[in-house]
């Protein structure tokens, strides 16, 4: 049976269920599973046999496809989307000669609803339910991404970037507007339906002190709100912040003496981090986000992925779009697979997968509300269709594991894999019902 948009009340799932609890190693998986739907909140799972999945609205049974929840992306820049895949130079040439550009469109609010549409279907289409997502210094921007994440039931986390200075002049913005325009946008958006909003310096480069200030104040005073930015992330880069910034011990550090290190404090890349700054990071319980394509892409360095973990630092997975090269979990997880092995260690399918789901959830500090298939949680699932393309099918004839089937998926997968995704009890996409892109794609 097809997902059905109209689907509402109780209904239930079929199919393979793989959810995970407190790591990697400690995972439910039913071979055979049911997982009930009531009014956007998971009310029951396990074994087919041991749920009652009757008298539903009804029953969607996806056969030997696997059930998950839904996807995490805990980086990514959804203005960027019309610059992907632009050639060459490194960071801070990429920003000048693509990414300004690009985002100076979004001074238009049609451009900017446009490129969210765009954005949140294809993100979809790849099985996140749940991103930290950049705007620009442009509040419509802000306005069109949320518009449209709420029409689509997604939890989602965004905000307007901050940016007073080492930018064109269309993109600026000041300390005293970013404030007033953030504050406005948190009153606005934070909390209502599932939206969440982060306080969004670009990077420290592009704020003057009095900007990272007033970003610290917006942090302080508004209950729950995030913050996000990036760090460490390019070795030139790093060397400028450092002349822009003398007093600071290191980069990570200015974030701290600004008042800007914490939970729900999300910064991506952190790739160039000494021992004192993975301490650092770890005890004021910021999350680290790796953007592995991005990485790889503009030459920016190698992740210590399992160092950082040793230490304790929160960590999450990012697409980064459009540094990074694809909107794919698959792509994602694969280039962080490629990247351990450069370190010298492995990087499990079962991590790859926990990243994804509730290590995402709990990076983000939502583990009490998506990332798990259990009773109580928000119902974000992702459903994959394991023998999506000939080549998989074909392997997987080999496949003498849950583990080695799932790192088949990592490797080989891509969209195809995706047959459906529910967000919020709701059935937002179907592989099998055709093109989800012809209305945005203008």
């Amino acid at each position: 049976m097809s997902a059905d948009p109209d689907i509402s009340g109780t209904f239930a799932l079929k199919g393979r269920v793989l959810t995970f609890n407190q790591g990697p190693d400690r995972y439910d998986y039913w071979e055979k599973g049911c997982v009930v739907i009531e009014d956007g909140l998971i009310t029951a799972v396990g074994d087919a046999a041991g749920v009652n999945s009757k008298n539903h609205s009804a029953v969607i049974d996806y056969g030997e496809d696997l059930i998950l929840p839904g996807f995490i992306d805990g980086h990514v820049h959804y203005s960027q989307m019309g610059v992907i895949a632009s050639y060459g130079t490194k960071l801070l040439d990429w920003l000048n000669t693509y990414t300004f550009p690009e985002e100076a469109k979004f001074l238009d609010p049609e451009y900017a609803a446009d490129t969210a549409r765009f954005f949140l279907a294809e993100s979809v289409k790849n099985g996140f339910t749940t991103s930290a997502v950049f705007c620009t210094t442009h509040p419509q921007s802000v306005d069109a991404y949320f518009s449209v994440a709420e029409e689509r039931g997604l939890r989602t986390i965004a905000g307007k970037v901050l940016m007073n200075r080492h930018g064109p002049d269309e993109l600026c913005d000041t300390a005293e507007t970013a404030y007033d325009q953030s504050k406005s946008l948190i009153e606005k958006w934070h909390g209502k339906g599932r939206c969440l909003y982060a306080v969004t310096p670009r990077f420290a480069p592009t704020s003057t002190s009095a900007q990272l200030e007033a970003a610290a104040a917006l942090y302080r005073e508004s209950d729950g709100v995030y913050v996000q930015s990036h760090v460490a992330e390019n070795v030139a880069e790093i060397e400028w912040v450092a002349e822009l910034f003398p007093a600071a011990q290191s980069y990570l550090d200015i974030y701290q003496r600004f008042g800007l290190l914490g939970e729900r404090t999300l910064y991506g890349h952190g790739i160039h981090f000494s021992n004192a700054d993975i301490t650092m990071a770890a005890e004021s319980g910021a999350t680290i986000v790796h953007c592995p394509t991005s990485n790889l892409f503009l030459g920016s360095g190698l992740f210590e992925y399992r160092k950082l973990k040793a230490a304790g630092v929160e960590i999450a997975l990012g697409t980064d779009v459009g540094g990074g090269t694809s909107l794919s979990p698959f792509a994602t997880v694969k280039a962080a697979y490629e990247i351990a092995q450069f370190r010298d260690t492995s990087f499990s399918p079962f991590e790859a997968f926990y990243l994804l789901t509730s290590g995402g959830a709990k990076a983000l500090r939502l583990e009490d509300k998506i990332g798990r298939i259990a009773p109580g949680y928000e119902a974000d699932l992702t459903i994959l269709d394991m023998n999506s393309t000939d080549i998989i099918r074909r392997r997987l004839r080999n496949a003498d594991s849950l583990s080695d089937a799932l790192f088949a998926q990592i490797i080989l997968g891509d969209d195809r894999a995706v047959r459906a995704v529910i967000a919020n009890g709701k059935p937002i996409y179907e592989k099998s019902g055709g093109d989800s892109l012809k209305e945005y794609d203008r």
